[in-house]
């Protein structure tokens, strides 16, 4: 089995003393967070998708962890290193930090099965639309799956949502976050099964 890395942490370093699971929103990045310009992984090339800190705030207040939970081929193709990645991971939780809802982690699989270089190369358990980045989270963090979200912009990312057992998955395409997401998240009571096609909400 290969390893799934470990995540990228910028705040608290574990669950220890967390009497019970919490609920957590699980946020794919491309495309969700950031505009997908294609294998992103600088500042100059980050547009945020309208709404993003709306909605990580309002899950934030509403009492939900944020986690990131990405595929990061960029690193298998050899477009952009691990150590640059995670330097420019670290830059993006800052500026969640920066607008009141800060990131717990960023978990993110390196891997391709077909255009990966050398180790890379594998067919692994952690890239989406398998559940192995959402099931180390849930593991390292004491989530409550069918109590928590995930937002993404991929059918791989409601597979992935289905199979760790997330009670709620939403696909989102050209941005409208914020009001509709929001909303979401105001009346959310686990256990939930439901999935929301949010394409192209206006805001």
């Amino acid at each position: 089995m290969t390893p799934i890395p470990r995540p990228i942490i910028t705040g608290a370093t574990d669950a220890s003393g967390v009497p019970q699971a919490r609920r957590a929103l699980f946020l794919d990045r491309d495309g969700v967070i950031n505009v997908n310009h294609g294998y992103v992984h600088t500042p100059d090339r980050t547009d945020w998708v309208p709404g993003i800190f709306d909605l990580a705030r309002a899950a934030t207040s509403a009492g939900f962890v944020l986690v990131v939970v990405t595929n990061q081929a960029g690193i298998a193709r050899g477009y952009y290193t691990q150590a640059q990645f995670e330097a420019y991971t670290r830059w993006l939780h800052g500026r969640f930090a920066e607008e009141g809802a800060p990131l717990l982690a960023t978990y993110y699989c390196p891997h391709h099965p077909d255009a990966g270089q050398g180790e890379l190369r594998v067919q692994c358990d952690c890239r989406k639309p398998r559940p192995g980045m959402l099931l180390a989270a849930i593991s390292d963090w004491n989530l409550d799956p069918a109590g928590s979200i995930l937002v993404g912009d991929q059918v791989s990312d409601m597979a992935a949502a289905a199979s760790a057992g997330i009670g709620l998955a939403m696909m989102v395409r050209g941005g409208g976050l914020g009001a509709v997401a929001a909303g979401v998240l105001a009346s959310v009571s686990p256990p939930l099964q439901a999935q929301a096609d949010l394409e192209r909400v206006p805001e």
